[in-house]
C-alpha cells in the first residue's frame, strides 16, 4: 500500500492539481510523506550497510579459520620428546595445550621439569629432564668409620675393624679364656684333677665337674649339653656362650635384639614394646593403641609405632579468609567461600592427616604414601612437596595418570619424628580449580628391626 501511495505523490508533482481533483493530497501531505519516504530510505540503506559489514566480517573470520586450519594439519604439533634413560614419559598427544609427564625409576630422582605443555609457538615449555641416580651415600649410612659403595637402588659399607653389620652398627665380640690357676710346684698338674674331691671344684653354675668314665685303661670325660671341657683340665666343664660363638654367624645372629647367655643355653630379649615371637628369637611390635595400653585422652589420637605410642592432637588449621570443619578424626574440609572472596579459594580444599610408623635405618628409596584423585574435573593434576621436616630424605614422584607418591629417598637413623605436606592441585586451562593438602607425619624407630 505504501508503493502506491508513493507513486500517487510523485505523479502529483508532475501534474495540476485541478486534473486529478480532489484525488491528489495537499502540499502539506506530500512534504510529510516525501519525509517519511526520505526516513525508509535511510533506513533501508542503513540496514544494508550493516549486513555488507557483517557478512564481510564472518568472511574475514571464515578465511583465517581456515588458514589457521590449514596450518594445524601441516605442522600443528610440537616435535617428539624423548624418554629420559632409566624413566618413563606419560603422554602422547603432542598437540598445543597438552602435557607430557616424567617418572624416573626407583634409585633414580628426576631433574629437570616434570611436566612440559606444548605451547602455541610449538615448542615444550621447561626442560628435558633427565633421571640422576640417587647417591644413597650422601646420608652418612655407614657408623663407626665404616666407608660407603654407592650402587643402584642400595649402598654397601666396609666396615672398620671391630665393626660389622649392614650400616657397621654392630660391635665384634671379643672372646675370652677362662684361665685356672696351676700349681707352682707341680706345672704338670691341675687343681681339678682326678685326686681332687669334688667339694674342691668352684661353686658356680657356668662350671662343673665333669663325668669320666675308665675303660681299657684310658679315661674319657664328658659334659652336658651347652657344657665343654675345659682346655686346661678334662674334669672341669664350662659353660658355652652361645650369645658370643654365635653372634655373627652364617645363619645369622641367634637373637634379632638382644641375647642373655645362661648355663647350658642362652635367651633372647627384646626391648620395652616388643614382645618375643613364637620362635623365642624374633621380637613383634606391642600394638598399644589396639590392646588399650596407653593413655591418650579422648580428645586425642593413638598412633602405635614400633616400640610405643604417640599421642596426637588433630585440629584443622586457622586460615585467614577461610574456614574449616572436622570431618573425620584425621580430615578437616573448607567451609563454602563467599563469591567474591578470591583468597578463600585460593585455600586448601581439605586437609588430611596421616601417620607412619618405620624402623631405623630403613631401605631407601621406599613408597611412603600415595596420594590419588577418584575423578578428575579438570585437564590438569599436579603432585608436589610443599614442606617438610628434614625435606632432604623425601620427593614426591607421579606414578600414574591420577596417582602422586612420597618417597623417602634416604636412610633415617632413629629415633626421629619427620613431616612431609603433599600437595594435590586440580587446574582447569592453567586456572585453579582446587587444592587438596596431605600431611604426613613419619615417627623413626631407634631400632633396625
Amino acid at each position: 500500500m505504501i508503493r502506491i501511495y508513493v507513486i500517487m505523490t510523485i505523479l502529483c508533482l508532475y501534474q495540476t492539481y485541478t486534473s486529478f481533483g480532489q484525488d491528489c493530497p495537499s502540499k502539506q501531505e506530500l512534504q510529510s510523506t516525501l519525509r517519511q519516504v526520505h526516513k525508509l530510505l535511510s533506513a533501508h540503506e542503513a540496514s544494508y550497510l550493516q549486513n555488507l559489514r557483517s557478512l564481510r566480517k564472518k568472511l574475514n573470520l571464515l578465511q583465517s579459520s581456515t588458514a589457521r586450519q590449514a596450518t594445524k594439519t601441516g605442522n600443528g604439533t610440537c616435535p617428539k620428546l624423548e624418554v629420559p634413560n632409566n624413566g618413563r614419559k606419560l603422554g602422547k598427544v603432542l598437540a598445543v595445550g597438552h602435557e607430557v609427564h616424567f617418572l624416573c625409576e626407583p634409585g633414580y630422582e628426576l631433574v629437570g621439569s616434570e611436566t612440559r605443555v606444548c605451547q602455541e609457538s610449538l615448542t615444550w615449555s621447561g626442560q628435558q629432564p633427565i633421571c640422576r641416580n640417587i647417591n644413597e651415600c650422601a646420608s652418612t649410612p655407614c657408623l663407626n668409620g665404616g666407608s660407603c659403595v654407592d650402587e643402584v637402588n642400595r649402598f654397601l659399607c666396609t666396615c672398620a675393624k671391630g665393626w660389622t653389620g649392614p650400616t657397621c652398627q654392630t660391635p665384634i665380640p671379643t672372646f675370652f679364656t677362662i684361665v685356672t690357676n696351676v700349681s707352682t710346684s707341680s706345672p704338670t698338674s691341675s687343681p681339678y684333677s682326678s685326686s681332687s674331691s669334688p667339694s674342691s671344684l668352684p661353686s658356680s653354675p657356668f662350671m662343673h665337674p665333669s663325668r669320666c668314665t675308665q675303660f681299657l685303661g684310658s679315661t674319657r670325660c664328658t659334659c652336658e649339653a651347652g657344657f665343654t671341657i675345659s682346655g686346661r683340665d678334662s674334669n672341669l666343664c664350662i659353660d658355652i656362650d652361645e650369645c658370643e660363638l654365635f653372634h655373627n654367624g652364617q645363619a645369622g645372629r641367634l637373637c634379632v635384639h638382644n641375647c642373655v647367655n645362661t648355663p647350658g643355653g642362652y635367651r633372647c630379649t627384646c626391648p620395652p614394646g616388643y614382645n618375643l615371637t613364637r620362635d623365642s628369637r624374633n621380637c613383634k611390635d606391642i600394638d598399644e593403641c589396639e590392646t588399650r595400653q596407653h593413655n591418650c585422652t579422648r580428645d586425642q589420637l593413638c598412633v602405635n609405632t614400633y616400640g610405643g605410642f604417640q599421642c596426637v592432637r588433630v585440629e584443622c588449621p586457622r586460615i585467614r579468609n577461610a574456614t574449616y570443619v572436622k570431618t573425620s578424626p584425621v580430615r578437616c574440609e573448607r567451609n563454602p567461600c563467599p563469591v567474591d572472596n578470591r583468597a578463600c579459594a585460593q585455600a586448601p580444599n581439605s586437609i588430611t592427616f596421616h601417620y607412619l610408623s618405620v624402623v631405623s635405618n630403613l631401605s631407601a628409596p621406599r613408597v611412603l604414601f600415595r596420594v590419588s584423585a577418584a575423578r578428575v574435573l579438570g585437564d590438569t593434576l599436579r603432585f608436589g612437596l610443599l614442606g617438610a621436616r628434614g625435606r632432604r630424605h623425601f620427593t614426591v614422584q607421579r606414578s600414574g595418570r591420577q596417582t602422586g607418591q612420597l618417597l623417602l629417598v634416604s636412610p633415617v637413623q632413629g629415633p626421629a619424628t619427620l613431616e612431609a605436606e603433599v600437595e594435590m592441585s586440580e587446574l582447569e586451562r592453567r586456572a585453579m580449580l582446587g587444592r587438596y593438602v596431605t600431611k604426613v607425619t613419619l615417627f623413626v624407630s631407634p631400632y633396625s628391626f
